[in-house]
């Protein structure tokens, strides 16, 4: 699988798998901890979800013109690091719950999601970018494809770590502090210090309170709802701030092996051993118009993938029985929906040499299907994983229902595999499309749109990303199995009209 592969690119994932250990612990705690910080209802709490999952894509297209501009590719990476450090850092500073100036802090989170935003825009495309550069050497240019995949699996490491070790922090808290975690705990303290508790809502708060209290029975339950989600939210503080410590080594592990990367903004460096590209306008106009029809057609596919830190995390806390995922180790139990976000890049890692290899497989017999094809076969895969959702789901009660109720019983919850087999056929249909999407742009931008049209790559997931909050509205307000339906008709919209543009994309790809 390494072989003929360009020497930097394991170093380059390395130094991006920081960037993905964060991204991991935004999605497996971001959408919960607003809701449980805040007190904000579930639809509300997306939209801030998907702005910032948006602008983690759309300013990659700023960073883009910015590191074309400047010619600086290498140092805007570097800033990139550091500004989604300071991000975290700003997020991380412990502050009250229940928040006693709702605009003050919850403007105060948001800065910091924007500047992790803007980070993250200046870092991720223009690394894409130089690890882009690594195959146009004319030694590796077969390689391309399996190389992205290989650097997709080693940034994905970083990811597999992260729900545990923010799920650690923040149930190590809760117990230091003499309490257990409960998912539907923080959404009934908020309910009882409003006065909002129906009576079977109030049933089930005094029930989850005594069941969490390690020291006994509380006796004000107004002073245990605001003690718990004190408690519940400062350890989510502290979860950010292990995104912090792992910025920091991509930082060393960047700086050291920033003088062995190539750069995109030297073409002429290695000009002993690129094959130089010569385009006409005409031909220019053509990938490019290439590259947006198929920017366009992954908006539908990203608004239901990138559905793992939404709607799929809240059924996980809702409707998913968490009982059977505890593990005791001694010092705390790990245990919660935030469990399901390490099971994607689990299989990233386990599936990426199952899948390179067949591709490999295929292409001694002549029969590798093409980038866009492969595409296109993703976002086919990815409809069947909603499918699976939909099938789990049709003895469901609504999630309005669950909410009169209180919660429901772990006997009324579906078992965690249906979420992990979902995960399992939603990671086959990412590697199929997003590190060869990456690879599909660096094989056809123009030398000198590198950088912008990768930016543009992840601008089209921004779009998707954008529209998350969409499915919250459906699952808060339709039954849930109907909630997975519109998801498989957005991936078969993608895959057909991939599949109708296969054989100009195929044309373009093969210049």
């Amino acid at each position: 699988m390494f072989k003929n592969q360009p020497k930097g690119l394991i170093a380059a994932a390395l130094a991006n798998m920081g960037e993905r250990f964060g991204f991991y612990i935004m999605m497996a705690i971001l959408s919960l901890f607003l809701v449980s910080k805040f007190g904000l209802e579930k639809t509300p709490a997306s939209i801030i979800y998907s702005t910032f999952y948006a602008l983690i894509y759309l300013l990659a297209l700023a960073g883009g013109v910015i590191a074309d501009k400047t010619r600086n590719f290498k140092g805007t990476i570097l800033i990139g690091l550091i500004m989604m450090a300071v991000g975290y850092a700003i997020i991380a500073i412990p502050t009250p719950t229940p928040v006693p100036n709702l605009a003050l802090y919850l403007t105060l989170t948001c800065v910091g999601l924007f500047v992790i935003a803007f980070g993250n825009g200046l870092f991720k495309g223009n690394l894409q970018a130089l690890v882009g550069q690594m195959f146009d050497n004319k030694e590796y240019k077969d390689s391309r494809d399996t190389g992205f995949q290989i650097f997709y699996m080693f940034i994905n490491i970083g990811g597999l770590f992260a729900p545990f070790i923010a799920i650690a922090i923040r149930n190590g808290w809760l117990q230091a502090h003499g309490f257990l975690y409960n998912s539907d705990l923080p959404a009934l303290c908020h309910k009882a210090l409003g006065g909002a508790l129906n009576a079977d809502s109030q049933e089930k708060f005094v029930q989850l309170a005594n069941e969490v209290s390690i020291n006994g029975t509380p006796g004000d339950l107004q002073q245990f709802a605001a003690s718990y989600l004190d408690v519940f939210n400062t350890g989510f503080h502290y979860a950010f701030a292990a995104a912090i410590v792992a910025m920091i080594i991509s930082l060393i592990i960047y700086v050291a092996n920033k003088k062995k990367f190539p750069d995109p903004a030297d073409k002429k460096a290695d000009s002993a051993v690129v094959e130089e590209i010569h385009m006409d306008a005409k031909e220019i106009k053509q990938r490019l118009y290439a590259l947006f029809s198929v920017f366009a057609v992954v908006i539908f596919f990203w608004f239901s993938f990138h559905q793992n830190g939404n709607t799929l995390t809240y059924f996980a806390s809702q409707y998913t029985d968490l009982s059977v995922l505890r593990i005791n180790l001694g010092f705390t139990v790990l245990g919660g929906a935030e469990i399901f976000q390490a099971v994607n890049p689990f299989f990233v890692v386990f599936l990426t040499p199952i899948i390179v290899g067949l591709f490999g497989w295929l292409r001694a017999k002549g029969k590798e299907p093409s980038t866009p094809k492969k595409i296109a076969i993703g976002m086919g895969i990815a409809a069947c994983a909603y499918v699976l959702m939909a099938l789990g789901s049709m003895n469901l009660p609504s999630a309005k229902e669950v909410a009169l109720m209180g919660s429901l019983s772990d006997a009324q919850r579906v078992t965690p595999l249906l979420l992990i087999g979902t995960y399992f056929i939603l990671t086959v249909a990412e590697l199929f499309i997003s590190p060869l999407g990456i690879s599909f742009v660096s094989k056809v931008a123009p030398p000198q749109y590198q950088g912008i049209m990768q930016g543009c790559w992840l601008g089209a997931t921004a779009v998707g990303n954008q529209l998350l909050f969409i499915g919250t509205i459906f699952y808060e307000h339709i039954p849930i199995w109907a909630t997975w339906l519109v998801f498989v008709g957005a991936c078969l919209i993608s895959m057909f009209t991939m599949l109708a543009m296969l054989k100009w994309l195929e044309r373009i790809t093969d210049k």
